[in-house]
């Protein structure tokens, strides 16, 4: 018991005891480059998730709300132009994105836990869907 309590002391001090070898120097480039490291990765993971395929990549997505928007104006038009998911649905301030991304996993929770993954769920939960929709596209 006491060789695994002096161990235990062991370690925590090398975990607690800043490093006599390392320059402030070394450590401040560090922290820089795993800074840009971070955030090149989140920035990366925050446009994959802005794309209409990532979307509809679910199944939910793509059998009710996708389906529906390939016979509106949105998909087909004379211009040519097409609105994708994200050209509405994820605001464009940066700030407004982060909270938007925060608000998705909701949605993700949804997935796991099927709250809409037939077509009949999706139906009895569409107003309630659509009204939170409205609400936040109105208050962006």
């Amino acid at each position: 018991m006491a060789r695994i309590k002096r161990l235990l002391l062991w370690v925590w001090k090398i975990l607690t005891t800043p490093a006599a070898t390392l320059s402030l120097a070394f450590l401040t480039l560090g922290g820089f480059v795993g800074g840009v490291i971070f955030w090149g990765a989140f920035n990366t993971a925050l446009e994959l998730t802005n794309t209409e395929e990532f979307c509809v990549s679910c199944h939910e997505m793509r059998a009710n709300v996708y389906e529906e928007l390939t016979r509106t104006i949105h998909f087909s038009n004379r211009s040519g132009v097409r609105a994708s998911c994200p050209d509405c649905h994820v605001p464009h301030e940066w700030t407004d994105k982060i909270a938007r991304k925060m608000q998705a996993s909701k949605e993700v929770w949804g997935k796991i836990f099927g709250t809409i993954n037939t077509r009949e769920k999706f139906l009895d939960h569409r107003l309630e869907l659509a009204k939170h929709e409205w609400a936040r596209l109105e208050a962006n």
